[in-house]
């Protein structure tokens, strides 16, 4: 398996400086700042990507677990909110939303499933330290 690489830079201190995040596949590159992390200023910030790995290692997870079972998944919609404790700055939670179509699938097993991917899929499993919360509807 190939190892995956991010990168960043910070000019200044922290509440004047910025910097610039950039994915090692070149898909994304932006700036982020200290507006951009405990503001609404315009850029990124490091909980907002750990919520795009997050709800993306998920709906691969979810999406793969439901086929390796026979399930045809249509669509798996999943959306991480990340909450930073800005006091003490720490993550204290991730709210894990998902929705599927998957015909066949009852709203009992999808929830079954989304549980599993939840728990299971790698990003998950190195975010363990705070609370997921997990919502899963089925369309």
């Amino acid at each position: 398996m190939p190892t995956r690489t991010a990168e960043a830079t910070w000019e200044g201190d922290l509440q004047t400086g910025g910097g610039t995040v950039a994915l090692g596949s070149g898909a994304y590159e932006g700036p982020y700042s200290f507006g951009s992390r405990f503001e609404d200023a315009e850029g990124t910030n490091p909980e907002e990507l750990i919520g795009a790995a997050e709800a993306g290692c998920f709906a691969m997870a979810l999406a793969n677990a439901l086929a390796e079972d026979g399930f045809t998944p249509e669509r798996i919609d999943a959306e991480a909110s990340v909450h930073l404790d800005a006091g003490d700055l720490t993550i204290d939670e991730i709210e894990l939303v998902a929705e599927g179509t998957v015909p066949d699938a009852s709203e009992a097993e999808f929830r079954e499933y989304a549980i599993d991917a939840k728990n299971n899929c790698p990003v998950s499993k190195a975010l363990a330290g705070p609370n997921i919360e997990l919502t899963a509807d089925l369309r």
